[in-house]
């Protein structure tokens, strides 16, 4: 039975003020909110006072700045993401049931995968040439939280090596790690290096919020060492610019470390002496069924994985 014309409004100015919501659940500032949503700073306030109004509760301590939200607003939130997923779910559908797979997929991946993300969408893109991607490079966290959040529709990060709550996998590979040199360090001509030859090392690595940097710590730890890196960066192509011209050393996992060399005065080599492989994979909300796009990714990850 089809809804009433002002129940059909009605529904479609719930969903719209839950969306300004969880952008300022998001943002956890109302002018970043309104700002990423396109809407003026008034617009959005008066929303979020007449979702107020509607469910008769305060979402949000109010403030001269941002008070976070009410315990009320954080039960809120898990029924608005709830709502939220569902009805752009619903648009999902029958996009597919009309026109077939198209749309825009959002992929935020750890930067050691970046490379796995290219051959994915590329793959999947010649199957399917009306979907659009942006792809995100983003720690395993914020993943999370962006998946948890509806920021994004996949992600590509660890399965194993963290807590990764509710969501649904597909492994791609298995993460092995590489020593990166310049051609005139000591250890260029070595067929392999164990992990405990770099404690004295002159090393640069990513940044501590990153999970390969806790997993490479790990395995340093497991080593019996622990090398201090003097050059951090959330940046891969920064380490490897040091490699290049500073005569430093960087360990990064061995897909990542082989594209970033190609054609360079730089050499790659196995690291051994600890238990090592992680699993990398493709993330996405737990979602029974996934919307058509959705499906069609995870099988399309299914299809190339190397695990």
């Amino acid at each position: 039975m089809d809804l009433p014309t002002t129940d059909r409004f009605g529904a479609f100015v719930m969903i719209e003020k839950l969306e300004m919501f969880l952008a300022v659940a998001r943002e956890e500032h109302f002018g970043r909110a309104a700002e990423s949503l396109g809407i003026a700073q008034p617009t959005l306030s008066t929303g979020i006072k007449q979702l107020e109004d509607q469910l008769g509760v305060q979402l949000f301590f109010r403030g001269s700045r941002f008070g976070g939200l009410t315990p009320e607003g954080q039960r809120a939130l898990v029924w608005a993401r709830q709502i939220v997923g569902d009805a752009r779910q619903l648009r999902e559908e029958m996009r597919f049931s009309r026109d077939g797979l198209t749309g825009q997929l959002r992929i935020a991946v750890i930067p050691t995968a970046l490379t796995w993300a290219a051959k994915l969408t590329t793959w999947f893109g010649n199957k399917h040439p009306n979907v659009r991607f942006t792809i995100l490079s983003r720690n395993s966290m914020e993943i999370l939280s962006m998946l948890e959040n509806l920021d994004i529709d996949a992600g590509i990060s660890y399965l194993d090596n963290e807590p990764t709550g509710r969501v649904s996998t597909e492994p791609l590979y298995n993460e092995s790690y590489m020593l990166v040199c310049n051609e005139a360090s000591s250890f260029a001509g070595r067929k392999s290096v164990k992990w405990k030859e770099l404690a004295e090392e002159r090393i640069c690595l990513l940044t501590p919020d990153m999970q390969n940097r806790r997993i490479i710590n790990r395995h340093f730890g497991e080593a019996g060492i622990m090398p201090e890196a003097r050059i951090e960066s959330n940046s891969t192509v920064v380490l490897v610019a040091n490699v290049l011209d500073g005569g430093w050393i960087t360990v990064l996992p061995a897909d990542l470390a082989e594209f970033l060399t190609a054609g360079k005065p730089l050499k790659t080599i196995p690291l051994v002496g600890v238990h090592t492989g992680h699993t990398v994979g493709l993330v996405a909300p737990y979602r029974e069924p996934h919307t058509p796009v959705l499906r069609a990714l995870l099988s399309e990850a299914r299809r190339i994985s190397e695990v």
